[in-house]
C-alpha cells in the first residue's frame, strides 16, 4: 500500500507526519510524506523554531512525485492540521490529481479544528474551510467530539445525539467517520469511547481512560484507522485495530512518564497490540 501523507512535521518528538509515518511503515505501508511545516518541536511547548511552507511548495513536491510516474500507484491521501487556506487548497488539488491517476484512491481528512475544553485553536477561516471544502471532498474523516459537533452544528451529550451528528456529517460527503475522544452521558467516568460509522454499520469501542493529555495521538490514530480501513474494508475491524494500538501506545507512554508519545519504543503495539478491544454495534 502507498499513502501520500500531507501534514505538519517536527524534528523533535512525534506530531503530524512525525507521528503518522512510522506506524504506517511499521505495518508495511510505503508512505510519501509531504510536510506543511517544519518545526523543531510541537507548539505545545510554548516555543519552537522553524517555518510554515506555502501551498506552492506542496504543489511543487507533488509535481515531482507525479513526474516519477507514482500517482497511479497511490492508494490514499492523508491530511491533518492545515496551517492556512492555501495549504488546504493545495491538499485538495493533490487529492484531485491522485484520484485522476487512480480513481480507486481514497482521501482521509483529519479535520483538525479544536478540542473540548480548548475550543477552536486553528487559524481563522480554517474551520469554515474544513466544513465547506475538505470534509465534502473526503471519503473518510476522523474528528474528535468537538469537531464532530462543529461539523454537525449540534451537541452530542448522548450516544443518540452523537449518532445523529454522524448521520448529518455523512450527508456532507464522507462515507466513513471515526469519532475519537467521545464522552457522552453513557460513558463511565473512567472510560473513553470511540465511534465509527460506515456503509457496513455503526460501532462503539470503549477503553479505560488513561491519565494523559499528549500531542500527536490523534495524528497516529487517523493514520492507523485509514490504513486498516483500506486494508480490510471493514469499519469495525479498522476501529478495533487502530484503537487497540493507540491504547497500547499511550499506556506505554504513561508508564514511562514521557511528555512525547513513545512512537518508536512502543512500535510493537502497531503490529501486535498488547490488549485487543472489540467494538459493539450501535
Amino acid at each position: 500500500m502507498n499513502i501520500l501523507s500531507i501534514q505538519s512535521h517536527v524534528a523533535f518528538g512525534h506530531v503530524g507526519n512525525a507521528s503518522a509515518v512510522f506506524p504506517l511503515q511499521r505495518l508495511g505501508c510505503e508512505v510519501w510524506p509531504i510536510h506543511t511545516v517544519q518545526f523543531s518541536n510541537h507548539t505545545g511547548y510554548g516555543a519552537w523554531k522553524g517555518r510554515v511552507f506555502d501551498g506552492g511548495m506542496i504543489g511543487e513536491l507533488l509535481e515531482g512525485i507525479a513526474e516519477r510516474g507514482a500517482l497511479p500507484h497511490c492508494d490514499g491521501v492523508l491530511s491533518g492540521y492545515m496551517g492556512g487556506a492555501d495549504i488546504g487548497e493545495a491538499i485538495l488539488d493533490a487529492v484531485g490529481k491522485v484520484r485522476a491517476a487512480n480513481p480507486k484512491a481514497r482521501y482521509c481528512c483529519d479535520p483538525v479544528i479544536g478540542d473540548v475544553g480548548r475550543g477552536v485553536f486553528v487559524r481563522p477561516g480554517i474551520p469554515e474551510f474544513m466544513r465547506a471544502r475538505a470534509v465534502p471532498a473526503a471519503d473518510i474523516i476522523t474528528p474528535n467530539q468537538f469537531e464532530l459537533e462543529y461539523l454537525a452544528e449540534r451537541t452530542t451529550a448522548t450516544l443518540a445525539d452523537a449518532l445523529k451528528a454522524v448521520e448529518i456529517v455523512h450527508l456532507l460527503g464522507p462515507s466513513v467517520i471515526l469519532v475519537t475522544s467521545l464522552h457522552t452521558d453513557e460513558t463511565p467516568a473512567d472510560a473513553i469511547d470511540m465511534l465509527a460509522a460506515g456503509p457496513d454499520g455503526r460501532f462503539r469501542l470503549r477503553t479505560p481512560k488513561l491519565d494523559i493529555a499528549i500531542n500527536g495521538a490523534g495524528d497516529a490514530i487517523a493514520a492507523l484507522f485509514f490504513f486498516h480501513r483500506l486494508a480490510t474494508g471493514s469499519t469495525a475491524e479498522a476501529l478495533s485495530r487502530a484503537a487497540s494500538s493507540i491504547f497500547g501506545l499511550l499506556t506505554r507512554t504513561v508508564e514511562a512518564g514521557s511528555r512525547e508519545i513513545l512512537t518508536v519504543a512502543a512500535q510493537d503495539e502497531f503490529v501486535t497490540p498488547s490488549r485487543v478491544f472489540t467494538p459493539e454495534a450501535v
